[in-house]
């Protein structure tokens, strides 16, 4: 009876721990899921940020950001693109209009205002009869975002190609930049030149041919 009984304790002891086994197998289980469902949600948070952009063939990774945080990038290359196509002439009546029609977009009067100026003084009728051409470089955009509109200085030079000589100028221009918070095909960035202004536009160098 003695052997009996300590035999019905053995089995019980076993079953004890086979339940204990279990239990602590079970918790480490769910710990586990519930930890590889916390990662997947991680990863496909991270992976929501992330665009692959194909540039030449190859898949370039681009990490989405905020509207503020590309304030700064996003305008001055707004800026740059505006002077690009307002100050690049070549003498074809039709280019200089493409160009500068495309400029309108970026900007407000004060920009319709210095081409009227230019226009009523000839000068875009002077670089077609003279088949002048003129491109500009950018050397720095400074922008301070702590204000709003974003008042922001372009320095460049301005190379003038003439038939007799090459002339480069500096070109300083002013103004502040707003937020329209909306993208269209004609103002891909969404901004728009307000106050723009031209500051310095003097002759660097005089190169005779």
């Amino acid at each position: 009876m003695c052997v009996m009984f300590q035999q019905f304790k053995n089995i019980e002891t076993a079953f004890r721990h086979i339940r204990l086994f279990t239990a602590v197998l079970i918790i480490a289980t769910v710990i586990i899921t519930c930890y590889t469902i916390y990662r997947s949600y991680l990863y496909a948070g991270d992976a929501q940020q992330k665009v692959f952009v194909i540039i030449d063939g190859k898949a370039i990774q681009a990490v989405s950001a905020t509207r503020k945080d590309n304030i700064p990038v996003e305008a001055a290359d707004h800026i740059k693109v505006f002077h690009s196509l307002f100050f690049s002439l070549t003498p074809d009546e039709k280019a200089i209009q493409f160009n500068l029609s495309k400029a309108m977009y970026l900007a407000d009067k004060s920009a319709k205002a210095q081409y009227d100026d230019l226009k009523e003084a000839g000068y875009y009728d002077q670089v077609v009869s003279g088949n002048i051409s003129q491109e500009v470089s950018c050397d720095s955009v400074h922008i301070d975002i702590n204000q709003y509109p974003y008042p922001f200085r372009y320095y460049g030079k301005l190379r003038i190609v003439r038939p007799t000589s090459t002339v480069i100028r500096n070109l300083i221009t002013d103004g502040f930049i707003r937020d329209l918070n909306t993208r269209t095909e004609n103002n891909p960035h969404g901004f728009l030149i307000e106050r723009w202004a031209i500051i310095d536009n003097t002759d660097v160098t005089v190169n005779n041919k």
